[in-house]
């Protein structure tokens, strides 16, 4: 029904009938990654849908002046572990209009997109876990990213149940395969590319956190060849975390690969320190940490600094930490500007409100440190880093993505309206929840769900961002049972 009232409107349009937008974002310079406009333009929305982009004046239900404003697509997070009502308002507030968990994924699809259905301020979307399904191949139950069974190998009759966990992800809909090799040492290259193998056969990109290596690029290969030799996309997440210092090594090694033919992406965020779970196998050899390098760990819960005495306390009870500085502040410049980068936050879950300042201002800190402050890269350079790219890595699996990450007639109306001039995140690491200046409107949808920076506390435009039921793309594969 509503791509029948927007072809309606679209045919009245064409004919030099008037109007009546439900919403006309007026006087804004609009920038669209796909076409590349860049100019003064008038938008007009019906029905959820983008349905005009005119010089001419457009008369609407609800006008907004976006005089002296950028509208822009609304921005798409591939990488974003808060899923909850309280991430979804800090995320409208960075300009997010589509939030996704992809990297480490969950467990059960159904269930998660369930939990969200009518209830979320965003678009929302998640991969089937590699870790925590291999945690149930194994165990019977998810423990997170924690256990010995993460550094365990599995046998014949657990990497069955492992497969057959990941297909049905697939088949019930999941946006994509997401792997934290770093937090599952015990995963083998056979295994890995058994789970590319299930991805490419459902047309789903793998979404993959590369195990942790100082020296060599080995951890990059694998993933490359783990592509090359199953025909699946292959996504590198939080490239300046993962590459640090040899970050240019790392992007060099990603062109090779496209250029001879393999499906790699890859992407960043804007802050040289990271954020994970203290309990995780990262940190596994904490006891040879210099005191220095223990105090460089800040509890996000509290904001204090831990020490030799409180690793261990907070590492036994678990939860999240911000980690020290590991790479320069000039890596991070070198990712955010390659042409090779999408920008994803890495967002993490808050605790008692606060969590990484990535989880509130990523975008933000883009647009103001990075184009405006550096001139590492232009404005609709950072745009197309936000919207398009994201949006065309998923689109073999989900066509639905071609209308998103675009601004022009039949695109969907996720919307980002924000001042160039004041725009800038604005959390510290001791003071991470704070929203973000400049961002002044936000359309999802169609629908409003941030006006001059207030949150609406009575919609919840959200939709699913997630494949149709589905069986692979081609032949399945079969799988003998085995022994018991």
């Amino acid at each position: 029904m509503t791509r029948l009232l927007v072809l309606l409107v679209l045919a009245c349009i064409m004919a030099g009938a008037q109007v009546p937008f439900d919403i006309v974002v007026s006087g804004g310079q609009v920038i669209d990654p796909e076409s590349g406009l860049n100019d003064t333009r008038n938008v007009g929305i019906v029905a959820g849908r983008v349905v005009a982009v005119s010089q001419d004046r457009l008369e609407g239900e609800r006008v907004i002046d976006a005089s002296g404003m950028v509208v822009a697509p609304g921005f798409i997070d591939l990488h974003q572990h808060g899923q909850s009502p309280a991430n979804y308002d800090a995320q409208i507030r960075d300009g997010i209009t589509t939030s996704l968990e992809l990297e480490i994924g969950v467990e059960d699809i159904d269930a998660w997109y369930a939990d969200r259905q009518g209830k979320a301020l965003v678009n929302y979307g998640a991969s089937i876990s590699h870790p925590y399904s291999r945690q149930m191949a194994m165990l019977g139950y998810n423990p997170g990213l924690a256990g010995e069974s993460l550094a365990t190998g599995l046998s014949e009759k657990q990497m069955f149940a492992l497969k057959r966990r990941i297909e049905r992800g697939l088949e019930q809909g999941a946006v994509a395969v997401g792997f934290g090799l770093a937090y599952s040492p015990g995963a083998t290259r056979e295994e890995i590319v058994e789970i590319f193998r299930i991805a490419a056969g459902h047309g789903a990109s793998c979404h993959v956190h590369m195990r942790t290596d100082h020296e060599t690029l080995a951890n990059l290969e694998e993933v490359i060849e783990a592509a090359r030799e199953t025909g699946a996309q292959a996504h590198v997440v939080h490239i300046n975390s993962s590459a640090r210092d040899r970050v240019l090594d790392y992007l060099a090694r990603i062109e090779q690969a496209q250029a001879s033919g393999v499906d790699i992406t890859t992407e960043a965020y804007p802050y040289n320190r990271g954020s994970t779970l203290i309990q995780s196998h990262l940190f596994n050899e904490w006891e040879e940490f210099s005191d220095e390098e223990l105090a460089g760990f800040i509890w996000v819960g509290t904001g204090e600094t831990l020490t030799r005495e409180t690793f261990p306390e907070r590492r036994r009870v678990g939860g999240t930490v911000i980690t020290p500085p590991s790479y320069s502040e000039e890596s991070v410049r070198r990712a955010v500007a390659s042409p090779l980068v999408m920008i994803a936050s890495d967002g993490m879950w808050l605790s008692g409100g606060r969590a990484h300042p990535r989880s509130f201002g990523t975008y933000s800190r883009v647009l103001g440190r990075f184009v405006r402050d550096q001139g590492a890269l232009t404005l609709p350079e950072a745009i197309r880093k936000m919207t398009l790219m994201p949006a065309q890595r998923l689109e073999r699996r989900i066509p639905a993505m071609r209308n998103k990450g675009r601004l022009r007639a039949g695109a969907d109306a996720d919307i980002v309206v924000f001042d160039p001039r004041t725009v800038m995140d604005r959390g510290t690491y001791s003071d991470p929840a704070q929203s973000p200046a400049g961002i002044a409107h936000v359309i999802v949808n169609g629908v409003l769900a941030l006006e001059n920076g207030e949150v609406s506390r009575d919609r919840r435009p959200g939709r699913a961002v997630r494949a149709e039921r589905s069986y692979p793309f081609a032949p399945g594969t079969t799988w003998s049972r085995p022994g018991q």
